[in-house]
């Protein structure tokens, strides 16, 4: 499956794994008659680093192995292969990933697996290809949210509504994601910044295109259940932080009220971590800023990793004032 060990001077720079092969990071590419371009027939895990080492590669592991026996791919490297590649690639990148000052580290990472269907057989002769396999990683994007920490997220409601389980199983994390991109644009055209929260068509809220979502009422967390919403690694990380802090936790359905009605809402995902919602449908959340569920669950997450999560995000943002992330 490649090893990193003893690589040549074309591969001192970034690099990325496809197939098999380690290769310059800029020799990266899919062939545009790939399933996974033409169809979006792809299998996706994204991961982030704290100092470069891979955060929670377990549950993503698990979560993607899961991912491809749901849609039936089946690549021809096994899932601890493609964590090791993937671990080598997030170590060479931190590492030769220039510091923004002297004596500071460089900024950590979003590490992306993905597995395609391979190449389509009506753009390659007839003949269709195995299942494709490539990982890349890249800084992150820190100014994207470093501003919601402190001000918080906006969320608004919107027609596109989630994609029914029997078009593809929710639990499947997948690159088929138009109705994310439709979802977004008509929160951001309600509202400036806003990001859109998904339902289902009988109401039941699921997700945003990015995060897992949780209320907080009367200090109890409730969130939507496996079969409202994809099951979020950080998410599980939220609860285990959650019942160290002795702050009660639960699995429910939820609608739109209890989201209007909510003392605070969270979102969580790889690369922020958690923030906070302080606007929803044009209303204020709570007190309209971050909330106590919120700050201890953030304050345990920096401790649990040794990194402060905002300070991080303050320190490569190039911009410190950005606000919520659209």
């Amino acid at each position: 499956m490649g090893d990193l060990s003893g690589i040549g001077a074309e591969l001192r720079g970034e690099v990325a794994w496809l197939d098999g092969r380690f290769l310059p990071r800029e020799a990266f590419a899919v062939p545009a008659g790939d399933a996974g371009f033409v169809m979006g027939a792809t299998v996706t895990e994204q991961l982030r680093t704290f100092r470069g080492r891979l955060f929670l590669p377990l549950p993503h592991a698990e979560r993607l192995q899961h991912s491809l026996q749901l849609v039936g791919l089946a690549p021809r490297a096994t899932t601890d292969e493609l964590m090791a590649a993937a671990e080598q690639v997030a170590r060479h990148n931190h590492a030769v990933l220039a510091a923004p000052a002297p004596g500071e580290p460089p900024p950590d990472l979003g590490l992306v697996i993905f597995v395609t269907a391979g190449d389509l057989a009506a753009q390659h002769g007839g003949r269709a290809g195995p299942p494709r396999i490539g990982i890349h990683s890249f800084p992150l994007a820190f100014n994207l949210w470093v501003g919601a920490y402190a001000q918080g997220v906006v969320l608004r409601s919107v027609a596109v509504r989630q994609v029914p389980g029997d078009c593809w199983p929710l639990a499947a994390k997948v690159r088929s994601r138009l109705h994310y991109f439709l979802a977004d644009r008509e929160a951001a055209a309600a509202e400036p910044g806003a990001r859109a929260i998904l339902a289902h068509a009988d109401g039941r809220i699921s997700e945003t295109s990015t995060a897992n979502v949780a209320v907080v009422r009367a200090g109890r967390i409730v969130v939507p259940p496996a079969a409202d919403a994809l099951s979020g690694v950080s998410l599980a990380f939220a609860r285990g932080l959650a019942e160290r802090l002795a702050i009660p936790w639960g699995e429910e359905s939820l609608r739109h009220e209890d989201l209007a009605t909510a003392d605070e809402i969270l979102l969580t995902s790889t690369p922020s971590c958690i923030l906070p919602v302080t606007r929803f449908d044009g209303r204020i959340v709570g007190s309209g800023g971050p909330g106590p569920v919120f700050r201890r669950l953030l304050a345990a997450w920096s401790e649990s990793t040794g990194i402060d999560i905002v300070a991080q995000a303050r320190r490569h943002s190039r911009d410190t004032t950005a606000g919520a992330p659209t």
